[in-house]
């Protein structure tokens, strides 16, 4: 159960009667590391979870979208899992990724449950579409195959109708609903479904790349979480925009918006899967040893790491 609230004196447990299922904070996906020869590295992994929870984030979530999740093998999985739930212990909820086809996606609930995951973030299935009906059918099915709670994940050419997410809302396990489409109506209207159907604890997360630059749109239809992929390389940068944000400083959103994060998203457009490799390189340009991208993604240019380091420099000197 995710039953993990931040506090002003930093992250603390919260009894299982005190608002379960709440998460609060910003919320960290750990890239995966992987050895010279593109094996999973555990302890380098473990210590890339370690160092990023000691900047307090409100989640862990292992094995997703920027955790390379579509390239890891059963076995991996389910050991990178395991490494990101020993390294947090209690103090934070770990949500593992998850997704395919219902099958499949029951044996990854099985894996992450047995390596100590709190909750699974489900990807759309994999390249079928069985429309409304098709999608109420797989989360159900899933849902009803474990105690874990889940998040919908809404991403690509996967679209949720508004009253197939209120159905969803309606299983007991069924906790959340993120987005990666960046439809403020269509997400708005997911919002009013949800809550017309008396799902009031129901969680709507910002799942787009660079979650900053939309965060602002988001939080006004009703989506206050969001996931920030340059946690894994700039927290200190990261957490000033969450901070920023939640205390309506609105000066200081607007100058990293406009110093960082739109320079930032115009340097990620430059190839494609730079929102994987990109923080990638970076997170190892920060002093983390977490390898390279796995095939199909590839490395960044040398030239756009550095550009993005030179990035960061001159924000921390604005922050001053």
């Amino acid at each position: 159960m995710f039953t993990v609230v931040n506090t002003p004196e930093g992250i603390s447990p919260v009894p299982p009667n005190a608002s379960p299922r709440r998460l609060d904070g910003l919320l960290f996906f750990p890239v995966t590391a992987f050895d010279a020869e593109g094996r999973f590295a555990p302890g380098v992994y473990r210590e890339h979870v370690e160092a990023r929870l000691a900047d307090g984030p409100g989640a862990v979530f292992a094995a997703c979208g920027t955790g390379e999740f579509p390239a890891l093998a059963p076995q991996e999985y389910e050991l990178c899992v395991r490494t990101a739930a020993e390294a947090v212990g209690s103090r934070v909820p770990v949500i593992g990724g998850c997704g395919y086809g219902t099958t499949l996606a029951k044996e990854y609930a099985r894996a992450a449950a047995n390596a100590g995951a709190d909750g699974l973030l489900v990807l759309p299935p994999y390249s079928a579409d069985g429309g409304q009906d098709g999608l109420l059918r797989h989360y159900t099915a899933l849902a009803a195959s474990t105690d874990l709670d889940l998040i919908l994940y809404q991403r690509d050419t996967t679209v949720f109708a508004p009253e197939t997410v209120a159905e969803l809302a309606q299983v007991p396990n069924i906790v959340g609903f993120k987005d990666g489409r960046g439809d403020l109506d269509l997400m708005l209207r997911i919002v009013s479904a949800v809550r017309t159907a008396g799902e009031s604890g129901f969680l709507f997360f910002n799942g787009m790349p660079t979650a900053e630059m939309t965060q602002l749109a988001y939080r006004a239809v009703g989506v206050p979480l969001y996931s920030s992929a340059v946690f894994c390389f700039a927290p200190d940068i990261a957490l000033a925009f969450h901070r920023a944000i939640d205390a309506g400083e609105q000066k200081t959103v607007d100058t990293l918006i406009d110093v960082f994060f739109r320079p930032y998203v115009q340097l990620r457009h430059k190839r494609p899967g730079y929102a994987v490799s990109l923080v990638k390189a970076a997170t190892r340009a920060a002093g983390h040893e977490v390898g390279a991208v796995r095939a199909p993604l590839t490395e960044p240019a040398p030239e756009h790491v550095a550009e993005l380091l030179a990035l960061l420099d001159r924000t921390r000197a604005a922050l001053r």
